[in-house]
Formats: C-alpha cells, sequence, structure tokens
C-alpha cells in the first residue's frame, strides 16, 4: 500500500481514498442491481445546495444515488459502484472516453464540497448552514474501469428516508445532457414540476451554480449558461421548458420558466380509400371478369365485393 501526498492510497494498483478509518470493501451495490427505470431522489435543500460537479462528476453521483434505498435506513458503511462502460451506455458516449473521464472525475469528486442551508425533510425552525463532502471514500478500479464511493454520513439524511420535501426524477432524463448547468437546472424545474412554473432570482441561481463573479451581465449568463441549459433540458428530458426575464425597475433580476412535459407526436394512421358506389372503372372490369362473362355481370359480381 502506498500513501500519496494528497491523501489517495494505491492498494494493488487501485487508487483509493480513505477518510478516518482503515480500507476495507463492504457490501457493494451498482446498477445492474438497480430496478429499471432508476430513480433519483434527493432533498429539496440538496437540489438548492450551492455546489459545482463537472458533468461526468455529476453523471457518477446520480448513477450512486439512483441506487440508494430511500425508505429504510441506510449507512455510511454501504459503498456504491458504476462502470465507465455503463455511463457510455446511459450518456451515449464512445466508451474510450468514459474511461478516461471517469478516472479523473473519481479522483476530483473526493475533494468537492457542498453547502446546505436547511435540514433535509424541511426540519428546522431557522436555516442552518452546513458544509460538508460528497463522498467519504472512493476507488478507482484501474482495470475494470469501475468507480466505487461511499457518500458521507451528513449527506446520506439528504437521500433517504425522505418523506416530504423532496424532488424525483428518472435518471433517464439527464443522462445525455452534456451541460451540468442543465442537469441543475432540470433539478430545479422537477421541484415544482406539479405547477409547471418557477420564478428564480439571477443572483440566487449563480449562487446555486456557484458562477459569483462569472458572467457578470445578463447577456453573457445568457449565452454561456442559460440558453444551453434549456436547449439541453428541451433535446435531451421529457420537459419542453420557455422563460423570460424579469425586471426589478430597469435591471433584470428574475428569470420566469414555465414547463410542461412534451406531448406525444401523433402518428398518422393512412386509411385506405374507399371506392364510392357506382365508381368501378373500366380497367378493374376487364382485369377481374371471368372468362364467359358478361360486361354487366362483372360490374354487379364486382360491386358486391366492394
Amino acid at each position: 500500500m502506498l500513501l500519496r501526498r494528497d491523501g489517495f492510497v494505491v492498494v494493488k494498483g487501485r487508487i483509493c481514498c480513505i477518510v478516518g478509518q482503515r480500507y476495507s470493501v463492504p457490501n457493494i451495490k451498482g446498477m445492474s442491481n438497480v430496478a429499471s427505470p432508476p430513480m433519483v431522489y434527493k432533498s429539496n435543500a440538496l437540489v438548492e445546495a450551492a455546489y459545482r460537479l463537472s458533468v461526468q462528476e455529476q453523471r457518477i453521483v446520480l448513477a450512486c444515488i439512483s441506487q440508494v434505498k430511500r425508505n429504510e435506513p441506510v449507512t455510511d458503511e454501504v459503498m456504491y459502484s458504476v462502470t465507465a462502460e455503463e455511463i457510455a451506455t446511459m450518456a451515449g458516449v464512445p466508451i474510450e472516453s468514459s474511461y478516461n473521464q471517469l478516472k479523473e472525475a473519481a479522483l476530483r469528486l473526493k475533494r468537492r464540497e457542498v453547502r446546505l442551508t436547511q435540514e433535509p425533510n424541511g426540519k428546522g425552525k431557522r436555516p442552518s448552514v452546513m458544509i460538508t463532502g460528497w463522498v467519504q471514500t472512493i476507488i478507482y478500479r484501474e482495470g475494470e474501469g469501475r468507480v466505487e464511493l461511499r457518500f458521507t454520513k451528513d449527506m446520506l439524511p439528504y437521500l433517504t428516508e425522505l418523506t416530504k420535501q423532496f424532488t424525483k426524477y428518472a435518471l433517464a432524463d439527464v443522462a445525455k445532457m452534456d451541460s451540468t448547468h442543465a442537469i441543475r437546472l432540470y433539478e430545479l424545474l422537477m421541484q415544482w414540476d406539479s405547477i409547471g412554473q418557477r420564478e428564480i432570482g439571477i443572483d440566487q441561481l449563480r449562487e446555486w451554480f456557484q458562477l459569483e463573479g462569472r458572467y457578470p451581465s445578463i447577456k453573457d449568463f445568457k449565452l454561456r449558461v442559460l440558453d444551453p441549459a434549456v436547449a439541453q433540458i428541451n433535446e435531451h428530458s421529457p420537459l419542453q421548458v420557455e422563460w423570460a426575464q424579469r425586471k426589478t425597475g430597469r435591471k433584470v433580476t428574475h428569470l420566469a420558466f414555465t414547463f410542461s412535459p412534451k406531448k406525444p407526436a401523433k402518428s398518422v394512421r393512412k386509411t385506405p380509400n374507399k371506392r364510392k358506389a357506382g365508381k368501378i372503372s373500366d380497367a378493374e372490369i376487364a382485369e377481374q371478369a371471368r372468362p364467359g362473362e358478361s360486361w354487366e355481370a362483372a360490374r354487379a359480381r364486382i360491386a358486391l365485393t366492394v
């Protein structure tokens, strides 16, 4: 076993991350054990948390969240896993790039933080601020192209035993999105899916996306963040989204979103052309007349079969 300076441990060629305990391999849950379709459940407090993940980091986290049992207690000893092949299939990307990106994302994910301002299930009279990490242990198995992780103890209450104030959606809804802002925005809209509209302050959205100080003009924010995110939601998810700017005085301060499930494409059924009575052509009579049958008899017989 080799201890690296950045806190990762290499065990028999595996890059591991150990936090306050000895290395062990507990029960591992993978995507192959998840009933179809995999669903993502998050506390609304986590949906509205301030954090920043890359697309590949999001895919790892969401794939593992979809494996969490939501109706029973889950300890931080449970380890979840996802492979590069599963992510490539889920996201519709080449397997080769998925292998490379998975390893890099796994090593970054351990250092990612999330800032939460509410308790799970909406408990607590006053908002409290908690800064925690997503995972306490993460392993990349080089020969298998597999990531295994354990969520932190602080994170689990926001993922399991949720009874109210939570958001759910199918993992497939966001799997093919390649914009992390699109994934975050989709979750924020699904929070209000029963209403179909939501207004969000631009400063609030910047804080949730951790974009404070970036894209200060609404023009840049629209070009770099908003338009690509909405376009991806409309292309890859079951929602159709439109949005408009809202001003306070002369300044654009809020974004108003309206959204609804896409209408299924109507299938066009072709109905056979019905021949009008008495409109039997001479060509049809000539083709279908029997040997020795008169023209009038053939017409009358054919008319009975129409």
